[in-house]
């Protein structure tokens, strides 16, 4: 099948602490190598955002990376990603005159509106992601009046509208999308990559708790820090941020991280506290391994794959309940759930995780199970290639109806 996935936000080529880079771009790096691995052919389309973006790169047999032109080679916010729309949408339907995919796959509300528009004209099957549509605090500087009646619009065009999450369908019917036409398909994780055995990253004798998040004040860094005050004895590594090596910090970044310096240095804890900066991929599951939890307590979140990716490799999860949160972290089974923003349950739970040094294990343990029998790749691939076919064959089907109709139309005014 010739699968056509577009993101305007993000990059399955973006690294760790450089703009576009995140659990979305995760996913749909995994999704894209799964889908080419099981005989797809997967062009991943996506807005250039940088300047000497190559046109076309080809990371793996059977799937491309494709840089469309659509407003500034730069970073965008939201409110200013939704101006390009209708550029976007004219680069797809360009795209796809010249090679017409089977099926269309978008991610976020913006890219939705342009492949559906582009798809409206070719007729194409249209499947769309909305992660974290239940939670209109996702980013408050969007006017979520004007993002709802966008998805409402979306969600009736598309064949098949997937949540990542249960608390999102409830959303997605408000919205007014089909319960017909609603799939829940989590995130998936390469289990083989992410595996309690392999290299770990030297530690000391004390405990490690470990962050692997953005700098910026939605991820509950501070938070964490915070809450390192009245868990004695533990270091905190926070991995996150741009590259320690970059010569061009953004300043925004920069600012953030200053800033957890600054609450560091406030609760006495600077000492066991280290900040690494962004974490290349690769070092990423030897780093995981190294913790005896990790704490994702983000204010806001759609999904949080790294904590997906902690259960992988057999370590307890901290995390605030929020959004997919609950439902991937089960708690006191895989790991803790904890109210978001508040350092003093977090630091509660934290002291009771640490106490016994055979619950992070039993934590991991379950964990582990849990992430290859739910969140494996090959069931991310499988559930996304039963959504797309489902798509093309509805489409199909209407098509013939429309058809029939047509000609009965015909014979009757004959």
């Amino acid at each position: 099948m010739r699968v056509a996935i577009v993101c305007d936000r993000c990059s399955p080529l973006a690294a760790p602490g450089r703009p576009g880079h995140g659990g979305l771009s995760e996913h749909l790096a995994e999704l894209g190598r799964g889908l080419a691995a099981a005989g797809h052919e997967v062009t991943v389309l996506v807005r250039r955002d940088a300047p000497g973006q190559e046109a076309v790169v080809r990371p793996a047999e059977g799937l491309e990376v494709r840089h469309l032109d659509a407003g500034p080679a730069a970073p965008l916010h939201e409110d200013r990603l939704v101006t390009q729309v209708p550029v976007l949408a004219e680069a797809l339907e360009r795209r796809w005159r010249a090679e017409r995919p089977e099926v269309v796959h978008a991610h976020s509300w913006t890219a939705g509106l342009a492949a559906a528009a582009a798809a409206r004209e070719l007729g194409l099957p249209l499947v769309v992601t909305l992660s974290g549509v239940g939670d209109r605090s996702v980013d408050p500087s969007v006017d979520s009046r004007g993002r709802a009646s966008a998805e409402h619009v979306l969600v009736a065009r598309a064949d098949r509208v997937l949540a990542t999450g249960e608390d999102d369908v409830f959303a997605l019917v408000r919205l007014g999308a089909r319960r017909s036409a609603i799939r829940v398909v989590p995130y998936g994780v390469d289990t083989e990559t992410f595996h309690p055995d392999g290299p770990t990253l030297r530690r000391g004798e004390h405990p490690r708790l470990l962050v692997v998040a953005g700098l910026e004040p939605e991820a509950g860094v501070q938070d964490v820090i915070r809450a390192l005050r009245t868990v004695p004895e533990a270091e905190l590594l926070v991995a996150g941020g741009p590259p320690t090596d970059d010569p061009e910090i953004d300043p925004a970044q920069d600012r953030d991280l200053a800033r957890l310096h600054a609450v560091a240095r406030e609760a006495g804890v600077e000492r066991r506290v280290r900040f690494l900066g962004a974490v290349r991929r690769e070092t990423l599951p030897a780093l995981l391994r190294s913790a005896d939890a990790l704490v994702h307590v983000p204010h806001r979140t759609g999904f949080g794959l790294v904590a997906l990716e902690a259960m992988a490799c057999g370590r307890a999860v901290v995390a605030s309940a929020v959004g997919a949160l609950p439902e991937t972290v089960v708690d006191q089974v895989t790991g803790v759930l904890v109210p978001p923003a508040r350092p003093d349950a977090l630091a509660h739970a934290l002291r009771a995780l640490l106490r016994e040094g055979a619950v992070p294990l039993a934590f991991g343990i379950a964990g582990r199970d849990r992430a290859v029998s739910r969140y494996g790749r090959e069931r991310l691939v499988a559930a996304v290639e039963q959504v797309y076919l489902e798509a093309v064959e509805g489409r199909r089907q209407g098509s013939a109806a429309d058809a029939g109709r047509a000609g009965g139309e015909r014979t009757g005014a004959g």
